[in-house]
């Protein structure tokens, strides 16, 4: 047997100060990363797609009716984006069956953000003329959903949304 050659020294009182001190900073490190990650997830999240399921299911059926109605019509739409310094041009041109352009629709258009509806930037499209919208919108670079309902006497006769990359 071989004997230590550095003193030993005695081990150390666990006091009730000692204690307390362990558990005041354990529990204050908790509550410290707490209030952080909560203040993060605060203000991060920007909504739910859906503010009710169960809304969104009852008018489930109303909404294939009216996708029905949409595809009876045989209009064709098409959109032209063009980036410029200014924003993005967006051009919206629609036409019935016979490839003639109709007028008398009320536009309603977004950028729509995917993950966060605080950032969706709405364009305002004026008829410069018969079947043509356009207008201009300052959304920055990255994907959006591009919105576009047509509106006519109150109704939506349209609507469509599409991802494009700005």
């Amino acid at each position: 047997m071989s004997a230590s050659l550095a003193p030993s020294r005695p081990p150390r009182q666990l006091t009730g100060r000692m204690v307390l001190a362990c558990l005041v900073t354990f529990f204050g490190i908790i509550f410290a990363m707490n209030v952080v990650l909560i203040r993060v997830a605060i203000s991060s999240f920007g909504g739910v797609e859906t503010e009710s399921s169960y809304k969104a299911g009852l008018n489930f059926m109303s909404d294939v009716t009216a996708a029905h109605a949409q595809d009876a019509r045989h209009w064709g739409v098409d959109v032209t984006l063009q980036r410029n310094a200014d924003g993005t041009q967006v051009i919206v041109t629609v036409k019935d069956a016979e490839a003639r352009p109709i007028s008398g629709l009320t536009p309603v258009a977004r950028f729509s953000y995917p993950t966060d509806r605080r950032r969706d930037v709405t364009l305002e499209l004026n008829e410069t003329e018969a079947g043509r919208f356009q207008g201009l919108a300052a959304a920055p670079k990255g994907q959006w959903d591009l919105v576009i309902e047509l509106m006519r006497d109150g109704d939506t006769a349209f609507r469509s949304k599409s991802r494009v990359t700005l």
